[in-house]
C-alpha cells in the first residue's frame, strides 16, 4: 500500500513538473529568440558636410493620414471609391506608391516602421494586442514625430488610432483617441476623427496633423475586402482629402502643407493581416500638395498593376520616414534605413542640395553598417580595399560606397546632376537597407538551447508518467506516437506549417477509419458501417467548410460558395442547432421545475439567436435576408451589449446550478452536470463564433455521437481528442497566420478594454473548436472512469502533456536550425506564438485546468 502511494506521489509530481515545465521553456526561448533590440537614444543632428548646409525644405506642416489596412487596389485600381484622390494623381497634384509593409502587418510595428525608418521587433506583434501596454514607446526614440516637436515647428495633434497615443506618449497637445479593437463599429469610430478636421485647419498653430481612420480595417475584419461596405467607407475616406486638400489650397497658412495619405498594411482575402501574402504587404501610398504640379508626371489613374497589388513605383514603407525628413527639412532619424524616394529630389534645383539629401540619409544608414560590421572597409583612409577582396554583400557595400561618396564631392562642386550617380546612390541605399533589414537578429543562443533543454525535460518527465501509468497495456500507443513525432518533424518545412491543416484532416479521416473498421470487426455486425459513414461524412464536410492556410485561403469552400450564396440555408441551420441544443439543455435540467427551466432555457436561446442574427446583420448584411430580416425586426430592441450579457449571465446561472448539482445529486446528478456543463460550452462557442460557423458545432455534436459508440481505450481518447482539436481549429478558419485571427467577437458583452477579457474571448472564438472537443473528451473520459479507470484522467494529461511537450520541443528546434531561413519572420515566428497559445492556453488552462474542473465535477462520487 505505501509502495503504491509513493508511486502515485511520484506519478502526480512528475505530472506537475513536466507541465510547469513547458511554460518556463516557452519563456526562456522566446527570451533569446525575440530579444530586445536597443535603439540609439536621442534626436539627430545635422553633421557639417563640405558640400554645403543643409538645404531649404519645400514644406512646413504636415498632415499625416493613415487609414488602417489601405490596401493599394482600394486607392488606384478602377473600382475604388477614391475618386478624388485619383483625379489628384491625374493633374499631377497627388504622387502615388506603393508602399511593401514588411511582416508582421499589424498596426503598431507598422507605424514604428513609418515613424523610425527602422524594421520593428516582431515581439511588436504581441504587444500589438494590449492596449494596456506601455513598453513599447517610443518617447526615447528619434522619429520624424519627436523631430517636429523639437524644432518647434508648431503643435502635434492626433486624432484616432490610440495606438498612437501609446506610443507616443505626453507628445500630442491636443488628441482624440479611438480603440482599436471595437472591430463591430465602422461609423462612430471614423465620425470621432473627422469631428476634428473643420475646426483644425482653420488653427495656425500645428505643425504636425495625425488622422488615423480605423473603419475601413473594421469593415474587413467583419465581412472582408468585397463587402457592401467598403465602397462607401472608400467614398467617405476619400470626401475627407478632398476636404483636407480644398482647405490646402484656400487657406495661405496651409500653402506649404504636405498631405501624406497611406494605409499601415493591406489586408488578405478574408479581411484580416498579420501575415506576408500580397494583399496584406501592399498598402497605398500618396503624398499630395499644390507644389506637386511643379515636379511630378501626370500618371494615368485608375491604373492596372503590375502584379496583383503592384500599383506605379513600389517603395518600402521604411522610406517615408527619410522622405518626410528631408521635405520638412530636418535630419533622418538615427535608427532609420529607409532611403529617400528620388522622385522629390527635382524640388531642389541646385545639384548640391540633391546630393547631400542623398548623402546624409547614406551616412546615416553607414553609422548602423558600421555599428554592425565595423568601419574600417568604408574608411577611405584605410588601407584595406574592399573592391580587391572576397566579393560578399558587405565588401561590395563598402567597394561601392566608396567610389559614389568620391564621386559626390566632384559633382556638388558643378551644376549638373549625373544620372548614372544618381542611380548608383539609389542603389547603394537599396541594398544597405536590404542588408540591414535581412540580417539574422541577434538571437541569444544559449536561451534558444535551454529552452529546447527545457521542453526536452518535459517530455521525458511526461513520458515517464505514461509508462508508470501502464498506458501501454491499456490500449496501443504506436498511433499517438507515430502522430507526435510526424507532427513534429513537418515543423521543419516551411510548405507544411503553412498548410497545417491537411496534415490534421487526413490523420483525423485515416483514424476514424481504422476506428470504424475495428468497431465493426469487433461488433462482428454490418448496420455500423452506418456509424463509420456517418462519422466520415460529417468530418468531410467540416473539412470542406472554410477554405484556410496560405495558398488556398482564397479559393471556394462551402462557405463562399454555397453557404454565402443561399443565406436562409444557413439560417436553417442554425436555428436547427440551437433547437437540437435547447432540448439537450431541458434534457439536462429535469431537476429543475418545468416551467423554470423551459422559461429560462428559452430566455437563453432565443436571446444568444438574437444576438447572433443582429450582429451578423450589422457584421454581414448581406447574410441575413429573406425570413431571417423579419426575424431580426421582429428581436429589435436591447442592445447587442446587453444581449450578449444576458446570455453570459444566463450561461453563469446554469453553471452555478451544474455545480450544485454535481454536489448534491449524487452520482446521476454528477453525470447530468457534466453534460450541462459540455453543452454551455458549445453555446458559448456559438456565440462567440461567426453565424457562418455555427453550423460545424451541429456536425461536431453529430461525430461526437458518433464517437459515443465506440469503446476506445484512455490513449485512443486521447489521439481522437488531440486530433479533432486541431482539425476542427482549421475548419473553422484558423490557420498558422497571424492574419486568421478573428476579433469580430473580442469585445461581446463588454464596453471598454480589458485584457483579460478581450483575451478570453479571443481565445474563444479563435478555438471554439477545440473547446468543444476538449468538453467533449471529458465525457469520454468520465464514462471510463465509472467503468473502473480511476486513473482515467490522469493517464489522458499524461499523454496530452508528452504531445505538447514533444511538439514544444520540435517547434523550437525548427525555429533555431532555420534562424536564417528566409521565412523564418513570416512563416516559423507565427507558427511558434501558436505554438504557445496551444500549449499555454489550449493545454494548460483548457485542457487541464478547466478539463480538471469538468472531470472533478463529473467524478466526485
Amino acid at each position: 500500500m505505501v509502495s503504491s502511494s509513493n508511486g502515485s506521489l511520484l506519478r502526480s509530481l512528475l505530472l506537475v513538473v513536466a507541465n510547469l515545465l513547458i511554460p518556463v521553456s516557452i519563456l526562456v526561448f522566446a527570451m533569446g529568440f525575440f530579444p530586445y533590440k536597443p535603439f540609439l537614444p536621442g534626436l539627430a543632428e545635422f553633421e557639417p558636410l563640405d558640400i554645403g548646409s543643409p538645404p531649404d525644405a519645400p514644406f512646413n506642416r504636415l498632415i499625416f493620414m493613415v487609414v488602417d489596412a489601405l490596401r493599394s487596389d482600394f486607392v488606384y485600381s478602377d473600382v475604388s471609391g477614391f475618386q478624388y484622390v485619383q483625379s489628384l494623381i491625374r493633374d499631377g497634384s497627388a504622387m502615388p506608391f506603393t508602399a511593401n509593409a514588411r511582416s508582421p502587418t499589424v498596426t503598431m510595428p507598422r507605424i514604428k516602421s513609418m515613424t523610425t525608418g527602422s524594421i520593428p521587433s516582431f515581439v511588436d506583434l504581441i504587444l500589438n494586442f494590449d492596449e494596456a501596454d506601455t513598453s513599447s514607446t517610443l518617447a526615447s526614440q528619434d522619429t520624424w514625430v519627436a523631430q517636429i516637436k523639437a524644432r518647434e515647428m508648431g503643435k502635434a495633434l492626433m486624432y484616432g488610432d490610440d495606438t498612437w497615443l501609446k506610443l507616443f506618449p505626453n507628445t500630442f497637445d491636443r488628441e482624440d483617441g479611438t480603440s482599436s479593437f471595437f472591430v463591430a463599429d465602422f461609423t462612430e469610430v471614423d465620425n470621432n476623427v473627422t469631428r476634428n478636421i473643420a475646426g483644425e485647419l482653420e488653427n495656425n498653430d500645428w505643425g504636425l496633423m495625425v488622422l488615423h481612420y480605423l473603419g475601413l480595417d473594421h469593415i474587413g475584419h467583419k465581412a472582408g475586402p468585397r463587402s457592401s461596405n467598403m465602397h462607401p467607407k472608400q467614398q467617405e475616406m476619400d470626401g475627407i482629402v478632398q476636404t483636407l486638400f480644398e482647405a490646402m489650397q484656400s487657406k495661405p497658412h496651409l500653402d506649404s502643407t504636405l498631405l501624406v495619405l497611406c494605409g499601415d498594411h493591406g489586408m488578405n482575402d478574408a479581411g484580416n493581416h498579420g501575415a506576408s501574402s500580397p494583399g496584406e504587404t501592399s498598402p497605398a501610398l500618396v503624398f499630395m500638395s499644390p507644389k506637386l504640379k511643379t515636379i511630378s508626371s501626370k500618371l494615368p489613374a485608375p491604373a492596372q498593376p503590375k502584379d496583383e497589388f503592384d500599383y506605379y513605383s513600389t517603395v518600402e514603407q521604411s522610406d517615408i520616414a527619410p522622405t518626410i525628413a528631408a521635405l520638412l527639412g530636418f535630419p533622418v532619424s538615427k535608427n532609420n534605413l529607409g532611403a529617400f524616394i528620388p522622385n522629390f529630389l527635382p524640388f531642389w534645383t541646385k545639384t548640391s542640395d540633391k546630393i547631400q539629401i542623398l548623402v546624409r540619409n547614406a551616412r546615416q544608414i553607414l553609422n548602423i553598417v558600421t555599428a554592425a560590421f565595423g568601419a574600417e572597409l568604408f574608411d577611405a583612409e584605410s588601407s584595406s580595399d574592399p573592391c580587391a577582396l572576397e566579393k560578399t554583400e558587405i565588401n561590395e557595400l563598402a567597394c561601392h560606397w566608396r567610389k559614389i561618396n568620391k564621386e559626390a564631392h566632384v559633382l556638388a562642386a558643378g551644376n549638373k546632376m549625373d544620372q548614372e550617380w544618381l542611380d548608383a546612390m539609389s542603389e547603394w541605399l537599396r541594398r544597405a537597407q536590404e542588408l540591414m533589414s535581412s540580417m539574422a537578429s541577434n538571437y541569444e543562443m544559449p536561451k534558444l538551447y535551454i529552452g529546447q533543454a527545457i521542453a526536452a525535460a518535459s517530455a521525458i518527465a511526461s513520458g515517464l508518467v505514461v509508462f508508470k501509468l501502464g498506458a501501454h497495456r491499456q490500449g496501443p500507443l504506436l498511433p499517438f506516437a507515430l502522430l507526435t513525432l510526424s507532427y513534429g518533424a513537418m515543423m521543419f518545412a516551411s510548405s507544411y506549417v503553412e498548410e497545417e491543416q491537411h496534415f490534421w484532416y487526413w490523420t483525423s479521416s485515416i483514424w476514424l477509419l481504422l476506428l470504424g473498421v475495428r468497431h465493426i470487426r469487433r461488433l462482428n455486425s454490418l448496420e455500423d458501417i452506418g456509424w463509420l459513414f456517418i462519422s466520415l461524412a460529417a468530418l468531410r464536410i467540416t473539412r470542406a467548410w472554410n477554405q484556410t492556410g496560405q495558398k488556398f485561403a482564397g479559393n471556394p469552400d462551402i462557405v463562399k460558395s454555397f453557404i454565402v450564396t443561399h443565406p436562409q440555408l444557413l439560417w436553417s441551420l442554425i436555428i436547427f442547432s440551437y433547437i437540437i441544443l435547447s432540448f439537450r439543455l431541458l434534457a439536462r435540467l429535469k431537476s429543475l421545475p418545468s416551467m423554470t427551466s423551459t422559461a429560462l432555457t428559452s430566455v437563453l436561446l432565443m436571446t444568444a439567436f438574437s444576438f447572433k442574427l443582429d450582429f451578423t446583420s450589422e457584421d454581414a448584411p448581406e447574410l441575413v435576408v429573406g425570413f431571417a430580416r423579419s426575424l431580426n425586426e421582429l428581436f429589435q430592441g436591447q442592445s447587442l451589449l446587453w444581449r450578449a450579457r444576458t446570455v453570459f449571465i444566463i450561461l453563469a446561472i446554469f453553471s452555478a446550478y451544474g455545480t450544485y448539482r454535481s454536489f448534491t445529486g449524487g452520482r446521476n446528478g454528477q453525470l447530468q452536470s457534466a453534460h450541462l456543463f459540455h453543452h454551455l460550452i458549445t453555446l458559448m462557442g456559438m456565440t462567440q463564433s461567426r453565424a457562418t460557423n455555427i453550423p460545424l458545432f451541429l456536425l461536431s455534436d453529430i461525430l461526437f455521437h458518433s464517437l459515443q459508440a465506440v469503446d476506445m481505450s484512455v490513449p485512443e481518447i486521447a489521439t481522437t481528442t488531440i486530433l479533432l482539436q486541431y482539425a476542427t481549429f482549421f475548419a473553422f478558419g484558423g490557420s498558422n497566420a497571424i492574419s486568421s485571427v478573428d476579433l469580430s467577437s473580442a469585445y461581446n458583452g463588454i464596453s471598454g478594454f480589458n485584457v483579460v477579457a478581450v483575451g478570453v474571448l479571443t481565445f474563444v472564438s479563435n478555438w471554439a473548436g477545440p473547446l468543444f472537443w476538449s468538453s467533449a473528451a471529458n465525457l469520454l473520459l468520465l464514462r471510463k472512469y465509472h467503468e473502473g479507470r480511476r486513473d482515467a484522467f490522469v493517464q489522458y494529461v499524461s499523454l496530452q502533456t508528452l504531445f505538447v511537450a514533444v511538439s514544444v520541443a520540435f517547434v523550437m528546434a525548427a525555429c533555431t536550425a532555420l534562424r536564417t531561413h528566409l521565412f523564418i519572420w513570416t512563416v516559423f515566428s507565427p507558427k511558434y506564438l501558436y505554438c504557445t497559445a496551444w500549449s499555454l492556453g489550449q493545454h494548460l488552462l483548457i485542457n487541464i485546468v478547466f478539463g480538471g474542473q469538468l472531470f472533478w465535477h463529473g467524478s466526485r462520487g
